[in-house]
């Protein structure tokens, strides 16, 4: 993995360990470090990032709200909450669209599983968050989507991207925006991590 990552915390022992087990385990990434969140905002306007391991407690932080602000500044940022707090804090970023929650009492091998997860599949969740992220849903959410909604569904959930989606089905790329928020209002779901757990769920 060369990708390039930013690690965001206000405490260099963290910030120091997290890198020391990623450099360990993947040599070739790339990663910067900032210790508060104006910096965070700085860097992420700057400079190009595949993943962004954020502490929510940094100086400056503007909690939940930092998940969709940074993600207007940079689009395909992936999120991966680094926090002390437990899971009903996490469940509030993820609603938020973060990519994944990652506990500080974890242990090296999470930090360096969560980190592959989000890069290579696009979220990570601990299992123990995933009965509480697709509770409130229908059993069968399906039944909610037109046929033709249901389609843009299955193929979102294998990865296909907007363009795709519109190639496949002969409809223009902003067809797809439309119907893919219309799909993600009715599931009661903010990212494409959820809509790919609702869709395992029910096969």
């Amino acid at each position: 993995m060369n990708e390039r990552i930013l690690i965001a915390d206000d405490h260099y022992v963290v910030r120091a360990g997290a890198a020391l087990v990623l450099e360990s385990a993947y040599p070739k990434l790339k990663i910067d470090f900032a210790e508060n969140y104006g910096q965070v905002k700085e860097q992420v306007s700057e400079q190009l990032y595949d993943l962004l391991l954020l502490d929510i407690d940094m100086p400056g932080t503007q909690y939940k709200k930092m998940i969709s602000e940074l993600k207007s500044i940079q689009e395909s940022l992936k999120i991966l909450v680094f926090s002390g707090h437990g899971k009903d804090v996490a469940i509030q970023y993820i609603r938020e669209g973060a990519e994944g929650y990652l506990s500080k009492q974890g242990c090296e091998e999470e930090i360096r599983e969560a980190v592959k997860s989000v890069i290579q599949k696009g979220y990570y969740y601990p299992s123990e968050l995933i009965g509480l992220i697709i509770q409130n849903k229908k059993s069968n959410p399906a039944e909610k989507l037109s046929s033709r909604e249901y389609e843009i569904f299955k193929l979102l959930a294998k990865g296909s991207g907007n363009l795709e989606i519109g190639n496949k089905l002969n409809i223009q790329m902003s067809t797809v925006s439309t119907y893919k928020k219309r799909i993600f209002k009715k599931l009661n779901i903010s990212n494409i991590a959820e809509l790919i757990k609702v869709h395992e769920m029910m096969h």
